[in-house]
């Protein structure tokens, strides 16, 4: 493809149903992680406007129709929500591939897709919800009501901008809460238009705001202890979601959150390799490795250990690597300058810890209109110390260590040796044996024989450092509504 220069976009926050201009003249810039053109700049949201948002999203929950507008009514505009982002796919798709650096097929094929499922799919949840009925005897009557919490502050990660918005979103507005979202300041780009296209859906205003800033002391601080916001939804790292779990407690704010993770990905020697390589390739180097669920550390049974290393490291070799907005492209560059340099620092760190370089550990050769752009190879490191800081620490880049195991107790403890705890990989063809372990690893999720794949209506969240709480299906209900129970006296 050839290099076409970028349209800056100019970036504002939406309130109350228009797009804000900033009382101040604090912006920032955010870059194309591909090129490092400037692609955008972000007004920043102040205090000011943060107090306008949550104040809007406070007056269209009190006064406004959301709440108390029929469930089917309500239901019906998150659906136009979710048709109007599939109309708008391919623009979305681009601006995804240019903000996060991920190649353009996968945001257009998979995330934006599954980011207007999201809201279809809890519009049908909420609408096919029922409730409890408790009689006592002939006296009286107890039934259950799951009414909206009230303004709710979602906070978005980088690495999944749009899909993972969405995924909060939905539950938040079907069950009649307003928001006030914050995206990544990195990849602000998709998620700045969630508040038009909730307008066009015909959504009040003041029920979806969008603004824009970092964390201590701009918008992410404002927000999450606004006193109008009752609930935080973040997606993130694990620090910053003990800072707003800290920042949330004078106001017993509800919260929720998904943080970081570091997966076993366990591969016995009776799996199917072919399935197993294929797919945790996927696991290892998806979104260049800046995915909270990858399969980061790779526990291969040692009499299949020296196969699986030549065969992976065969695999990793012919990914493409290159620019997002090619179709070829298998693996796009890092988010940013900051981010590159944190996950390079572990080069180091890996040689000083004595483990061996399978593949990697440097930029490629690139077009020179990349040569600015934050790119690895994807990069395999054998360790036989599960204890090193390659193996315990999220690292959240093409980077994953293959650590050699020779029982099932100790695949185990290898795997339950950390501080996280979001999901687990497991190949077995022995169906005791997929059973029994997936019932031992600590783990929010495991997958078995697969990866990456998500039933809605399933529990989604964290064991240990990797969360509080959880979200999908009624558990996204639940901690999106209050649960009122009503007792009538029969006599």
């Amino acid at each position: 493809m050839e290099h076409v220069q970028t349209r800056v976009k100019e970036v504002k926050s939406f309130v109350n149903g228009e797009y804000l201009e900033s009382a101040s003249d604090a912006k920032f810039d955010v870059y194309n992680p591909a090129t490092q053109e400037i692609i955008a700049h972000v007004q920043e949201a102040k205090e000011e406007e943060v107090d306008r948002a949550c104040r809007a999203a406070r007056k269209a929950f009190e006064e406004g129709p959301w709440r108390t507008m029929p469930l089917s009514e309500r239901c019906q505009k998150l659906r136009r929500m979710a048709e109007i982002i599939l109309e708008r796919k391919e623009e979305l798709a681009r601006l995804e591939a240019m903000d996060v650096g991920k190649p353009y097929p996968v945001a257009l094929e998979k995330e934006i897709p599954r980011a207007a499922n999201n809201l279809k799919f809890f519009a049908d949840f909420m609408e096919k919800q029922g409730a409890e009925v408790y009689p006592m005897d002939e006296d009286y009557l107890n039934y259950t009501r799951y009414e909206p919490v009230g303004v709710a502050s979602l906070i978005t990660p980088w690495n999944l901008p749009f899909m993972l918005t969405t995924w909060k979103l939905g539950p938040c507005l079907a069950a009649g809460n307003t928001a006030v979202i914050k995206p990544a300041e990195v990849t602000p780009l998709t998620v700045s238009l969630l508040g038009e296209i909730a307008k066009e859906a015909g959504i009040p205003d003041g029920v979806v705001n969008v603004i824009h800033g970092f964390g201590p002391g701009s918008a992410g601080e404002y927000m999450t202890t606004h006193p109008d916001v009752d609930l935080i939804s973040f997606t993130g790292e694990t620090a910053t979601g003990k800072s707003i779990m800290k920042s949330g407690a004078d106001s017993l704010k509800k919260v929720s959150f998904e943080l970081g993770g570091k997966a076993a990905n366990i591969i016995f020697e009776d799996a199917n390799l072919d399935k197993a390589i294929q797919t945790s390739l996927q696991a290892a180097f998806m979104n260049s490795g800046q995915v909270c669920l990858a399969g980061s550390r790779i526990l291969v049974q040692r009499s299949i250990f020296d196969e699986f290393v030549e065969r992976f490291r065969e695999a990793a070799a012919s990914f493409k690597v290159g620019d997002p907005q090619d179709s070829g492209t298998n693996m796009g560059p890092l988010v940013s300058k900051e981010h590159y340099e944190k996950v390079t620092s572990y080069f180091e760190i890996a040689e000083e810890e004595g483990a061996t370089l399978v593949h990697g550990g440097k930029r490629p050769e690139l077009p020179e209109h990349l040569k600015d752009g934050y790119y690895l190879e994807p990069t395999i490191y054998i360790q036989e110390d599960p204890k090193a800081r390659i193996s315990q620490e999220e690292i959240f880049g093409p980077v994953v260590t293959l650590i050699p195991f020779e029982t099932e107790e100790e695949a185990l403890e290898i795997a339950n040796d950390t501080d996280y705890g979001l999901n687990g990989v497991v190949w077995t063809d022995n169906l005791q044996r997929a059973h029994r372990v997936s019932h031992h690893v600590r783990a929010g999720t495991i997958w078995v024989n697969c990866w990456f794949v998500r039933d809605l209506r399933a529990p989604f969240g964290g064991f240990n450092q990797s969360g509080v709480g959880r979200e999908g299906g009624h558990h996204s209900m639940e901690f999106f509504t209050e649960a009122k129970n009503i007792c009538i006296a029969l006599e």
